[in-house]
């Protein structure tokens, strides 16, 4: 179907005598076959969202509707590859274009002539249904690729499946339905505002280790959940999310760069292909999609580029893979929303935001989640979305801020003021919170320690203490507090200086496991605990002391001890109850 442009502001084409075009389908503008997305239609007259440049446009310009919805291709070649905001390979323009990108440019979304050595897992004669396995591809090193059957196909039988060396056009099996045969490809489309079917939601139980200590410890998040992590300009957002994809305990990792500045991008372009996977050693790029959407590319396109990233994750995770999607930053997705609709001249909401936004974002959120897959075969998968924010000025009451906290479940709220003291990760433990707590529970009990939720209660207990004492200190100075009320300052200060900053830089220190994190907490209590019975049995002992303040005084070393113990390897984890045995032995 054709029409004609009537109308051009910035991203959006008015396009007119398009009668009979669909919501969300794609559009293709002017001779270069701009691609856009249909937004709104008023009878013949359709409102298009385009993802590329328009500048020099104009009317009578021809518009050509395609009657697909906007899809991602979904198969082997995923893994490992750089995107932008609608799936074109960046790598592919680069060789056809050159280094600035050209408009209109098309280039395949997976590699059309690659061959993939396809292995069947089901033979003639089986019965299968959408989301069944019937096959898998080695795609890198770490992951097998699982070829999945459509879910559109129901109640089907295999009439022909044969393993060999195929294409993603190629057809690998034939399944007999009711009604006809489906031939089946190892690759599929699937439109990115339509969430992948499952068969049940299950309650997230499993944390996602992050090997970040403040956050497995205090706001701990789990598989299949969503969290945010707001904060200022400079307070370490991109850094926090960077540590999460190098580190957090997931199958494949989804990183979505959504209207971030290009510099910030490059260092994640520059940085992911020589990390190293700290499981398998093998290049972290083996088990990581990059979706590279800089502030500099169009602003629609930063819608597309977080459905986009969300539905190669929902891909993955149908497979029963665990999969944790970075989004940087839905802030700046917002923006583009907030363009777009006032370009479009609807009603404002708070901020000149649009009023749906609360609904846009819940949209988003609501397809993370740990699922029982669809298909015959018994699975489960989980897709965690981490999604930062950039309120201006750090101001947590902006729309954006709140939408996003009333759908997730974790909050991860950064401090200007704990950055600039060189305090990272910068997360303020007063501030943030995470509702997965009793979900983990059972989970850590078992698997980690009985103890750990009395530590942890115990250290958050000290924490809020000190904050209540500063005021105190302010006014009147340390030493007029109590011995007790001092020590729960010295114990704060071990808490938060020994334990809760953590060196991304350090290759010791940049992971902690959950038995390192247990055992290390339980140090430093274990030390408040022996330093509060010294001073309920002797109320005369010397405070520098007993605290450790006097070079070569027993409780001196321990301090030290303490101080360097976050350097200690995992494989001498041993080490911290050494530690601990000298605590207990240590007479003042």
């Amino acid at each position: 179907m054709n029409g004609k442009i009537s109308k051009v502001s910035g991203p959006l084409v008015i396009a007119k005598n398009l009668e009979g075009a669909r919501m969300y389908d794609v559009a293709k503008v002017s001779k270069e076959k701009l691609i856009g997305e249909i937004i709104q239609i008023d009878q013949d007259q359709v409102s298009i969202q385009v993802y590329e440049d328009t500048a020099g446009l104009g009317p009578n310009e021809e518009v050509e509707t395609t009657n697909i919805p906007l899809s991602v291709t979904l198969g082997p070649g995923l893994i490992s590859s750089i995107y932008d905001g609608i799936q074109r390979p960046l790598e592919l323009m680069q060789k056809k274009a050159g280094a600035y990108i050209t408009r209109g440019i098309e280039v395949p979304k997976l590699d059309l002539n690659k061959k993939w050595k396809f292995k069947p897992l089901v033979k003639t004669g089986d019965k299968v249904e959408g989301g069944d396995i019937i096959g898998e591809v080695d795609e890198t090193s770490l992951i097998k690729h699982k070829i999945m059957v459509p879910p559109s196909i129901k109640n089907g039988t295999i009439k022909d499946i044969k393993s060999g060396e195929y294409t993603v056009q190629d057809i690998i099996a034939v399944v007999l339905t009711k009604d006809k045969e489906e031939s089946i490809k190892m690759m599929q489309e699937w439109p990115i505002r339509k969430a992948r079917p499952y068969k049940d939601k299950i309650v997230p139980k499993t944390p996602l280790v992050t090997g970040q200590r403040i956050i497995d410890t205090f706001f701990p998040i789990a598989k299949g959940g969503t969290a945010c992590v707001p904060g200022p300009f400079g307070s370490g957002k991109t850094v926090v999310q960077h540590q999460l994809a190098k580190w957090a305990d997931a199958d494949i990792i989804i990183f979505i760069g959504c209207g971030e500045r290009g510099n910030e991008m490059t260092d994640v372009l520059q940085e992911f292909p020589e990390l190293k996977d700290p499981k398998s050693g093998e290049p972290l790029m083996k088990r990581t999609v990059l979706i590279a959407n800089t502030s500099n590319m169009p602003v629609a396109a930063r819608e597309a580029s977080i459905y986009t990233g969300v539905t190669i994750g929902e891909y993955f995770r149908d497979m029963g893979y665990k999969v944790a999607l970075m989004a940087d930053s839905t802030s700046r997705w917002a923006e583009a929303l907030r363009e777009m609709s006032g370009r479009l001249e609807e009603m404002p909401g708070e901020e000149g935001y649009p009023a749906y936004l609360g609904s846009r974002t819940a949209t988003f959120y609501e397809r993370s989640g740990q699922v029982k897959c669809a298909g015959s075969q018994e699975r489960q998968g989980s897709l965690t979305l981490v999604g930062a924010v950039s309120p201006p000025g750090g101001d947590l009451s902006e729309p954006v801020t709140q939408n996003t906290l009333r759908c997730v479940k974790v909050f991860w709220g950064l401090d200007a003021s704990l950055a600039y003291k060189r305090h990272f990760p910068a997360i303020n433990w007063l501030d943030s919170y995470s509702l997965y707590i009793d979900d983990i529970q059972d989970y850590i009990k078992k698997e980690v320690s009985e103890n750990w939720f009395n530590l942890r209660t115990e250290a958050m207990d000290l924490l809020q203490k000190e904050e209540a004492l500063q005021e105190i200190v302010r006014l009147v100075g340390v030493e007029s507090l109590s011995a007790s009320d001092q020590l729960t300052l010295e114990t704060a200060k071990s808490i938060r200086e020994d334990y809760l900053m953590q060196n991304a830089f350090d290759d010791t220190d940049t992971y902690t496991s959950l038995p390192k994190q247990a055992k290390m907490l339980e140090v430093i209590i274990k030390l408040h605990q022996k330093r509060t019975e010294i001073i309920k049995t002797n109320t005369e002992i010397e405070l520098k002391k007993l605290f450790g303040q006097i070079e070569n005084s027993p409780m001196y070393q321990i301090n030290q001890d303490i101080a360097k113990m976050k350097f200690i390897p995992e494989k001498e984890i041993n080490k911290y109850d050494e530690l601990i045995e000298k605590i207990e032995k240590t007479e003042i």
